[in-house]
C-alpha cells in the first residue's frame, strides 16, 4: 500500500517525464508491478483494511454499563470480565476504559479576597542575559495584590535569599503598605519542609522577615499551584506581553523598562478577570487597607563565615574580593546584598565591594594593599642599606656624605650596591675608600674608578741603548744659567718698587 504523495509521484513520471513502467519504478526505487497497478489508476483510493475482531467486543456493553453504574477500576473490570468467560488481555481493557471514560476534570473554586488581605509572590524565568564576559540566567520577582491584581515586578539573575527579600522590601515600597498575608509557592527560601496534613516548615530566614514587616506566610498544598492562580497567571503574562520578542541588552535597561511597563500597560490595562483597572481598584480600594511599613530597616544581606587567604581575598560566587592586608588568613563574616558585598572582622567592617555577577573576577580596593607595599618598601630599604655598610668599613662614613652632597642619597647607594654586584666588594671597597680621601660624593665617581681600573693601558716598551761610538763620544756644552740669575734679580727690584 502507497501513500498518496508516491502516487503522485508515479503519476509524474509516466505522464510527464514519459518514462516506462520499468524506468519509473527504478528512479523511484518501486517494483515494477506496483508501478504499474497505480500507473494504471485513475485516482488515489486508499485500501481500507477489513477490522479485526476483538475478544473484548462482546463484553463492551456489559463494561459500559459497569461504568455508568460505579467507578470501576481497569482491573476491576478485568476481574468481572474473567467471570464471565473473557480470555484477553489487560491491556486492551484499559484502553476501552479510558475510551469510554475520560479522566474527570479537577474543578475549582474562584478565590475572592478582601482589599488588603492578600498578595501572592512567584518566580519567573526567562532565557539569559549578559553580564559583563558571562551569561547569567534571567530571573524576574512577581507580586500581585489578589484584590486589586496590582502588580510588581523586578528582575534578577539570581534567586538567592537576599534577592527575595530585597524584592519584597521593594514591592512593599512601591505598593506604599504591606497586606496582610502573603501566598507563596513552596519554594526553599519560604518553606523548607511540606508534607500532606502537616504544618508546614517555614525558613527561619523568611518567617523572621514576616514577622518584621507584619505578614503572615500562606503556603500553597503541595501540587496545587492553583491556589496562587493570580501570580501564576501575572508570571505568563510578564513573559508574553513584556518579554516575549525584547532584546535583552543589560539588566539595568531591563529594569528601567519593567518599571515602565508596569506604569504604562500591566497595572493600567482593563483586567480580564476584574474588568477594572488595577491601578484604580488599588487607589481606592486596597492601598488604605495597607498595613503601614515598619521604619526600622530589615538586614537583607546573607551571611557566610569565611577565611580570608593569604593574597587578602574572600570567595563569593567565583568571584574574589579583597580585605586589608593585615586581615589575610582571619576568619571574617560576608553579607552578600543584592548590590554589595560587605565584610565584617569582629563585627567592624573592614571591607566594602560593589557586588559583580559576572564570573572568576578578582575586585579590589586600591587601599587595601597599600599597607602592605610600605612594609614591604621599608623592608627593602633595610636590606638595602645593611648590604651596603657591608661592603666596607668606610660605607657609613661614605653614607654621610652622600646624605650631605646629594638630595637622591639612596638612589646612590642602590646603584652603588648593584656595582658591587657586578665587579665585587673588595673594588667597591678600595673606590670608597678613595672617595673619602678625595671627597667625592657620588656613584658615578665610583663607577668611573672601577671602569679606570679595570681599563688595560699598553705595556712599556723595552729600554734601548745606542752602542754608536760617535753618540757616546759627543760633548755637549754646559748651559749658561745666567739669564736665570737676570730675571731673579728684575723681579727684585720690581717687588721694591710697588
Amino acid at each position: 500500500m502507497i501513500d498518496y504523495e508516491t502516487y503522485c509521484r508515479i503519476k509524474d513520471a509516466l505522464q510527464r517525464q514519459q518514462l516506462n513502467y520499468t524506468q519509473a519504478a527504478q528512479a523511484l526505487g518501486l517494483h515494477r508491478q506496483t508501478v504499474a497497478a497505480w500507473g494504471q489508476r485513475e485516482q488515489y483510493r486508499a485500501r481500507r483494511q477489513a477490522r479485526r475482531a476483538s475478544r473484548l467486543d462482546p463484553f463492551k456493553r456489559q463494561i459500559v454499563a459497569w461504568l455508568e453504574a460505579h467507578r470501576l477500576s481497569a482491573m476491576q473490570i478485568v476481574q468481572r470480565l474473567r467471570s464471565s468467560g473473557y480470555q484477553g488481555g489487560v491491556t486492551i481493557v484499559r484502553d476501552y476504559v479510558r475510551q469510554v471514560r475520560p479522566p474527570a476534570r479537577e474543578a475549582f473554586l474562584t478565590l475572592s479576597f478582601a482589599p488588603g488581605e492578600a498578595a501572592q509572590v512567584d518566580w519567573g524565568e526567562y532565557g539569559t542575559i549578559a553580564v559583563g564576559s558571562t551569561r547569567r540566567r534571567l530571573s524576574f520577582f512577581v507580586m500581585v495584590l489578589c484584590h486589586s491584581r496590582m502588580m510588581y515586578v523586578e528582575f534578577f539573575v539570581s534567586q538567592q535569599m537576599e534577592h527575595f527579600l530585597s524584592a519584597h522590601l521593594n514591592a512593599f515600597a512601591a505598593f506604599g503598605g504591606c497586606p496582610r498575608r502573603v501566598i507563596v509557592d513552596n519554594l526553599k527560601s519560604a518553606v523548607l519542609q511540606r508534607l500532606v496534613g502537616a504544618t508546614p516548615v517555614f525558613n527561619p530566614r523568611y518567617a523572621d522577615f514576616a514577622r518584621h514587616c507584619g505578614f503572615g506566610i500562606t503556603a500553597c498544598s503541595v501540587g496545587k499551584g492553583n491556589e496562587k492562580g493570580r501570580v501564576e497567571r501575572g508570571v505568563g503574562y510578564v513573559k508574553a506581553n513584556l518579554l516575549n520578542g525584547l532584546e535583552l541588552t543589560s539588566l539595568a535597561a531591563l529594569q528601567a523598562r519593567g518599571q515602565q511597563w508596569l506604569a504604562e500597560v500591566a497595572n493600567v490595562r482593563v483586567h480580564g478577570a476584574t474588568h477594572r483597572v488595577p491601578q484604580e481598584v488599588f487607589a481606592q480600594e486596597d492601598q488604605p487597607a495597607l498595613h503601614p511599613l515598619n521604619p526600622r530597616p530589615y538586614d537583607v544581606a546573607r551571611p557566610a563565615s569565611v577565611r580570608a587567604s593569604r593574597q587578602f581575598r574572600v570567595v563569593l560566587e567565583t568571584n574574589k574580593y579583597s580585605v586589608s592586608a593585615q586581615h589575610a588568613g582571619q576568619l571574617v563574616t560576608l553579607k552578600a546584598y543584592p548590590d554589595r558585598v560587605c565584610i565584617y572582622c569582629r563585627e567592624q567592617l573592614v571591607a566594602r565591594h560593589l557586588r559583580s555577577y559576572d564570573r572568576h573576577q578578582d575586585i579590589e580596593d586600591p587601599e587595601h594593599p597599600r599597607a602592605l607595599l610600605a612594609q614591604r618598601k621599608s623592608a627593602r630599604e633595610q636590606r638595602l642599606m645593611q648590604r651596603f655598610l657591608a661592603l666596607s668599613p668606610q660605607a657609613a662614613a661614605y653614607h654621610e656624605g652622600l646624605q650631605a652632597r646629594r638630595t637622591n642619597a639612596r638612589d646612590h647607594v642602590r646603584r652603588i650596591v648593584a656595582l658591587a654586584e657586578i665587579h665585587g666588594d673588595r673594588a667597591v671597597q678600595r673606590a670608597l675608600v678613595d672617595g673619602l680621601a678625595f671627597q667625592a660624593f657620588s656613584a658615578e665617581y665610583v663607577a668611573n674608578m672601577l671602569e679606570m681600573r679595570l681599563r688595560e693601558l699598553p705595556e712599556p716598551a723595552a729600554l734601548q741603548l745606542t752602542r754608536r761610538s760617535d753618540l757616546l763620544d759627543m760633548e755637549l756644552p754646559e748651559p749658561d744659567l745666567s739669564r736665570y740669575d737676570k730675571a731673579d734679580n728684575d723681579n727684585e727690584d720690581g717687588a721694591d718698587e710697588v
